[in-house]
C-alpha cells in the first residue's frame, strides 16, 4: 500500500516519519520521490511538504494545486493520501481567514477528487475547533453537529463537508491539544517558561484532552496496516461492494461476535449498510481530562521545574480574537471500539514526550 502524506514536516507528518523509518532501497519499487517502507508490512511513504526540515527528505507538493496533486497520485501509484496539513494559527486565521480556508477547506476537496478519481483512501485530520459554539458538560461525539466559534474551526467544518461531498472513500479524525517533540506546542513553550519565569498564569476555564502525536501517529498506522485486523480490508474501507467492517460475522464467519444493535453485521458495515458507505468520522486524543492548567502544572512537575509558580486564570484576562471552545473533551468509544486501540492517559504520554525531549 502506497501512502501519500501531506504536511509531512509538521508535528503529526514528523511523529509519523519517526514511526515509518526504514529507508526501502528496493529497486521493485519504482518512484520518482524517496519512498519510506514502514515496518509495518507492505506499507511504504511518500512523506510531502512545501517546506524542508533538517534531516530528512521531503517531496515538494503544494495541495492547492489541483494538478499538482493529481500528477504526484498517478505518478506514485498512491492508494491512501494522509492530510496531515493545515492552517493551524487560530489566532492569524482571523485575520486570514481566506487563507485559512484555501488550506483547511480548498486544498482538502482537491485531495478528496484526486482520491475519488483513482479509488483510493483519504485519510484527513481535523479538530476539536469544529465545537465550541454550544455549550457541552459531557464528551463531544461523532454525530454533534459542527458548532465552531472562529474563522480556523470553521474552515476546518468546510474541510470535512468537502470530503463528505466528494463521494471519496475516507477516515477523518477529530483531534485537538496536539503536542509532540516537534515544531512549536504549548509543552515546549511551558518548558521554557517555567525554567526562564517565576510565576506564570494559565487559563483554568477551557478544559479538553492533550494528544500526543506520537500516540496519533501509532493509531493511523495501526488502522492502515494490512497486517492489522483493524485495517481497512482489501483496501477497500467503505465500498459497499467489497468491504465490511472487521468485527461483521456476515464476511467474516470467523469472529462470531456483533455489535448489539445489529442482529447480522456490525453497523459501519458498509454491505448491509449502504448509507455509510463512504466512510466515517472518529475522535482521538489521549484519554482523561484536564484544563490547560492542569496541562502546564504537569510539564512543570515532570520536567522538575520547581521554580515557577503556576497560577490559575480566566480566559477574559488574555483577550483574543477567538472565542475558544471551553469544553472540547472528545469521546473516543467509537475509535476504540472500530479498531481495538488501547489509548494511553494523557500524563503518562506527556512524560515519554519530555523524556524524548530531555534525551
Amino acid at each position: 500500500m502506497k501512502i501519500l502524506v501531506t504536511g509531512a514536516n509538521g508535528q503529526l507528518g514528523r511523529s509519523l516519519r519517526e514511526r515509518s523509518v526504514i529507508q526501502s532501497t528496493a529497486p521493485v519499487i519504482q518512484s520518482a520521490a524517496p519512498v519510506i517502507q514502514s515496518e509495518a508490512k507492505d506499507l511504504s511513504f511518500v512523506f510531502t511538504d512545501v517546506t524542508d526540515a533538517p534531516g530528512v527528505q521531503t517531496v515538494h507538493l503544494d495541495i492547492t494545486d489541483a494538478a499538482a496533486v493529481r500528477a504526484m497520485v498517478a505518478a506514485e501509484k498512491v492508494d491512501v493520501i494522509v492530510n496531515c496539513a493545515a492552517y493551524t494559527n487560530v489566532d492569524a486565521a482571523e485575520d486570514n481567514p481566506e487563507v485559512a480556508e484555501l488550506l483547511n477547506a480548498t486544498a482538502v476537496g482537491i485531495l478528496a477528487e484526486a482520491m475519488k478519481e483513482v479509488g483510493g483512501l483519504l485519510v484527513h485530520i481535523s479538530t476539536d475547533y469544529v465545537f465550541g459554539g454550544e455549550p457541552y458538560n459531557t464528551p463531544c461525539t461523532e454525530e454533534q453537529k459542527g458548532t465552531p466559534t472562529g474563522a480556523y474551526g470553521l474552515s476546518k467544518l468546510h474541510g470535512e463537508q468537502a470530503i463528505l461531498a466528494s463521494g471519496v472513500r475516507y477516515i477523518i479524525i477529530r483531534t485537538g491539544w496536539l503536542y509532540s517533540e516537534y515544531g512549536k506546542n504549548f509543552v515546549k513553550t511551558m518548558l521554557r517558561l517555567t525554567a526562564e519565569r517565576p510565576q506564570l498564569s494559565v487559563v483554568f476555564d477551557q478544559v479538553g484532552t492533550p494528544t500526543y502525536a506520537g500516540d496519533l501517529a501509532e493509531a493511523i498506522l495501526r488502522i492502515l496496516d494490512p497486517s492489522s485486523p483493524a485495517a481497512p480490508q482489501d483496501d477497500n474501507y467503505g465500498s459497499p461492494a467489497s468491504s465490511c467492517h472487521p468485527e461483521c460475522p456476515s464476511c467474516h464467519p470467523e469472529r462470531s461476535s456483533c455489535h448489539p444493535e445489529c442482529p447480522s453485521c456490525h453497523p459501519e458495515c458498509p454491505s448491509c449498510h449502504p448509507e455509510r458507505s463512504e466512510g466515517s468520522i472518529f475522535n482521538f486524543s489521549n484519554e482523561g481530562v484536564c484544563s490547560w492548567y492542569d496541562f502546564a502544572k504537569a510539564i512543570a512537575e515532570y520536567a522538575g521545574h520547581s521554580g515557577c509558580e503556576i497560577r490559575p486564570c480566566h480566559s477574559d484576562e488574555f483577550p483574543s480574537k477567538v472565542h475558544r471552545p471551553s469544553y472540547s473533551v472528545l469521546d473516543k468509544t467509537k475509535i476504540k471500539n472500530t479498531f481495538g486501540l488501547q489509548i494511553p492517559y494523557w500524563t503518562e504520554s506527556l512524560k515519554k514526550c519530555i523524556q524524548n525531549l530531555n534525551a
